[in-house]
């Protein structure tokens, strides 16, 4: 029952974990969630298409307004989502 539950455990652990997109993405994918347009985004596109591509996802340190906020970059299938967390 132990070698079960740990086997489960396991299971449910490394499938949480985010994993490389199988198709990289481009600049004009990564346009297109239009953070650069609504955020000011001190990370260039370049090193965060690199992690998005390497990782599968990545948090950005970003300003809307006056608010600071941080935002999740999720590389799916369907393409890249976009979560806005304040901070």
């Amino acid at each position: 029952m132990k070698l079960l539950s740990a086997l489960f455990l396991t299971l449910c652990v490394c499938a949480a974990c985010s994993l490389p997109p199988e198709k990289p993405f481009t600049k004009e994918q990564l346009y297109k969630t239009g953070i650069y347009t609504y955020f000011t985004v001190e990370d260039s596109p370049e090193s965060v298409l690199s992690a998005i591509n390497k990782d599968g996802e990545v948090v950005l340190s970003a300003k809307y307004r006056n608010r600071d906020v941080w935002i999740k970059l999720l590389g799916k299938m369907e393409g890249i989502t976009v979560q806005i967390i304040e901070k």
